[in-house]
């Protein structure tokens, strides 16, 4: 009995040993497996679909900006910046159809038969006036600012990503300046500046410290304009994927051998004089804030300002000017019809050019832009006479933006809470711009530190970049009553949209990777 109980005691360890060999083989090959095939995180591919689907989405509220933030979503590419991340976005690089030779705002045309066919001069489409320049439109050693030129279409300034805009801030940051005059017209002091290679930029002075704010107390139309708001609009512009606004940077300029010295304006000329402290100054000639009292000075000789680039010469590209249908009174005591008439975008929808086209939503796309950057100065805007009314708007003019951070003005944005109107296009790019991991702020912060004066500070506040998102909000905000009181009255809220990318859910269906 006692051997037999030893032999079914040796029985049972020896089994158990097995069991435990057995099980410790198992954990080697899973291990082995793990290793071997480790757990992929999701493609930057994937992750801007699964962003495309929710920005498609119509029901998209601000719970689903909290939905993205919790899942720690991050641009794509790991070394990648927020403004390359943005930029890389499918929603900036849907296919466009080619450009057609009429949609261009300039033609590069043979100048005679008798002359070899590969000599060619840049004309504007109707053959009035006989100022051109031998260059073509093909030709790498153009200067960039006639690249700038010829890129200009019956939808946009230039395209997204363009190659040349790299050379062309650097052109107007750093090329010599041969002439300085004062731009004739405006309220306020402006320049205009010639270069070696015969471009032209506008040249508005610092007048005001970054940090400060416009005074309570002044009415919109007794602003500044402001150097550092011309640069931002430019890069907001072109971060709203609109491309509206001519491309402008900074610049520290010397007083003294890039102005006085080489001036040909003797109004101009007479209005310089050094301050009590060495600066020297000068204050032209304006309808506002051109005085000994206003006057724009060097430190003590060097003044930061903006530089834009100039637009084609009328003659070449005539600029038609259009009154806003929203303009402001500009009176210190009178109300504009809009003010006083919640229904007035009823009158304005059946009279043309807003009655058909795109016009409406052109306007509310610069509207949008205006209330975000807190513009309250948009009287006016231009388009391309060439082009008719169907083509974009120019946003021009943008000195007396970003005045103020610590208040919103919701007064700029009465054309979308009137009209109840939006872009697809602007909807989804303003959407993606909500979303924590391409935050309106945060791209702003990352274009605007490319700018030249960057180092000296930076272009913007961070008051004013927070002002941004809150601002954005605000816009998403106003979409969504729209929508809402659509709904409320046909069943329905897609009236709202003016659906411009009718493809765009095809778009993301197709390129969904299989699972």
């Amino acid at each position: 009995m006692r051997w037999y109980t030893r032999r079914r005691s040796r029985t049972v360890c020896l089994s158990l040993a097995i069991a435990s060999l057995s099980l410790h083989l198992l954990l080697a090959i899973l291990s082995r497996s793990v290793y071997q095939n480790p757990c992929d995180a999701p493609s930057p591919r994937q992750t801007h679909l699964h962003t495309l689907r929710a920005l498609v989405d119509t029901n998209y509220t601000s719970r689903m900006v909290g939905k993205f933030g919790s899942m720690g979503m991050k641009p794509m590419g790991s070394g990648m910046s927020k403004l390359e991340a943005l930029f890389s976005h499918p929603l900036y690089n849907m296919p466009t159809p080619p450009i057609h030779e009429d949609d261009w705002l300039l033609k590069v045309k043979p100048k005679g038969k008798a002359r070899e066919t590969s000599t060619q001069m840049w004309v504007s489409d109707s053959d009035i006036g006989d100022d051109s320049a031998h260059w073509n439109r093909s030709s790498d050693s153009h200067p960039p600012w006639l690249r700038f030129h010829l890129g200009i279409s019956r939808w946009q300034l230039y395209p997204h990503l363009d190659p040349n805009m790299a050379s062309l801030a650097h052109q107007l940051s750093t090329h010599r300046i041969v002439s300085a005059v004062q731009k004739s017209g405006g309220t306020q002091l402006k320049l205009v500046m010639s270069f070696p290679n015969y471009g032209q930029a506008m040249l508005k002075p610092m007048k005001q410290e970054r940090d400060e704010e416009t005074n309570f107390n002044l009415y919109y139309f007794s602003d500044f304009e402001r150097h550092n708001a011309e640069i931002a609009a430019f890069h907001l512009d072109r971060v709203l994927g609109y491309r509206r606004i001519p491309p402008a940077v900074g610049r520290l300029v010397d007083v003294v051998t890039e102005i006085k010295d080489i001036t040909t304006d003797h109004k101009l000329a007479r209005t310089f004089f050094t301050s009590p402290v060495n600066n020297v100054c000068f204050y032209g000639q304006c309808s506002y804030y051109c005085s000994t009292e206003h006057a724009v000075c060097g430190r003590p000789q060097n003044l930061e300002a903006s530089l834009a680039m100039m637009l084609p010469d009328p003659s070449l590209a005539t600029r038609r000017t259009w009154r806003s249908p929203w303009k402001r009174s500009y009176s210190r005591s009178k109300l504009a019809v809009w003010e006083k008439d919640p229904d007035y975008c009823d009158t304005v929808k059946t009279t043309p050019p807003y009655n058909k086209g795109t016009r409406l939503v052109d306007l509310i796309d610069m509207t949008i832009l205006d209330f975000l950057m807190g513009n309250m100065d948009r009287h006016h805007y231009e388009t391309f006479e060439k082009f008719g009314n169907n083509t974009f708007l120019l946003h021009l003019d943008n000195g007396r933006a970003f005045g103020r951070h610590s208040k919103d003005e919701p007064s700029i944005l009465t054309p979308l809470e009137q009209c109840c109107r939006i872009r697809r296009s602007t909807l989804l790019h303003l959407r993606l711009l909500s979303l924590p991991q391409y935050r309106l702020s945060d791209v702003m912060r990352d274009s605007l530190s490319h700018d030249p004066l960057f180092s000296v500070a930076p272009l913007l506040s961070e008051l004013h970049l927070s002002a941004l998102d809150r601002r954005l909000v605000t816009v998403l905000q106003t979409v969504s009553r729209c929508q809402e009181r659509q709904r409320s009255r046909h069943g329905e809220g897609d009236d709202v949209i003016y659906e411009d990318v009718t493809d765009y859910k095809t778009l993301v269906k197709h390129v969904t990777p299989a699972r």
